[in-house]
Parts: C-alpha cells; sequence; structure tokens
C-alpha cells in the first residue's frame, strides 16, 4: 500500500511541477509583452526610432502594441493560452526576423536587451504551443 501511495506522491510532484513550469513560462512572456506597451503607446523615442527604421512608424508600432496587449492577455487564460502563444510568437519571431536583418541585435546601445527579451519571450511561446498543441483540434472546432 505505501508503494502505492508513494506512485502517487511522484505523479502528483511531477504535475505539479509541470503546472508551475507552464505558469512560469506564461508570466515571463506576459510581462515583457506587457512592459513594452508603455513605450510603444507614449511614443518614446526608442519605440519611434525602432519603427521608423523598419518604415512602420505609427501604424507599426501602436498595432504591434495592441497585438502584444492581445496575446499576454490570451496568454494568461487557461482557455486561451494556445491562441496567445500563437499570436505573441509570430509576433515575436517578426521581432527577432527584424532584429537580425535590419535593426541589428543592439539597438542604441541597449546592449542587445530588446533582442534577448525578444527571444526569451519567443522561446517562452513555442514552449507553450508545444504544451498545448493537444489543444489545437479543440480551436479548429470553435463555435460560437
Amino acid at each position: 500500500m505505501s508503494r502505492l501511495v508513494r506512485i502517487f506522491a511522484l505523479l502528483n510532484d511531477e504535475i505539479m511541477k509541470k503546472t508551475v513550469f507552464i505558469w512560469i513560462l506564461k508570466c515571463v512572456a506576459a510581462i515583457i509583452l506587457l512592459q513594452t506597451l508603455f513605450f510603444k503607446f507614449t511614443a518614446a523615442p526608442e519605440s519611434v526610432y525602432i519603427f521608423s527604421t523598419l518604415n512602420a512608424e505609427p501604424f507599426g508600432r501602436i498595432t504591434s502594441g495592441i497585438i502584444e496587449l492581445i496575446a499576454s492577455i490570451l496568454i494568461l487564460v487557461p482557455k486561451t493560452t494556445l491562441i496567445g502563444a500563437i499570436l505573441g510568437g509570430v509576433t515575436m519571431l517578426g521581432a527577432v526576423f527584424s532584429h537580425l536583418t535590419i535593426l541589428g541585435v543592439e539597438v542604441q546601445d541597449d546592449g542587445g536587451t530588446l533582442f534577448i527579451l525578444a527571444v526569451i519571450t519567443l522561446i517562452s511561446c513555442l514552449i507553450l504551443i508545444y504544451f498545448y498543441k493537444d489543444n489545437f483540434t479543440k480551436l479548429l472546432q470553435f463555435k460560437m
């Protein structure tokens, strides 16, 4: 009997670790996405510079801010985590691509901080997509 109890305790421990890991990923992605909104919506010089360099100022700056706001909210809601992770992942893929092809890893002497944050968010979103991949079929069957 004690062996069975130990097995259930181990299983419960693994489930708990996975749940905590997933919530850490969600929080990391959402916090990074949310903290950039202030700069985008207030037209901070760094954001204006980045989107001017990409020939997407102000439309790209504001649109990406709205998309990142929506993605961060969706990531935190368990039923919509997959949608948010896909949206956030695609957005960060664009950010990483822009850094590697046009902006450079370091933008205005930031030491590569924006690039690193984009990579961390992209990785977090990709891992969330992996964990929630079974929800993809449910997503396709969604009805109002």
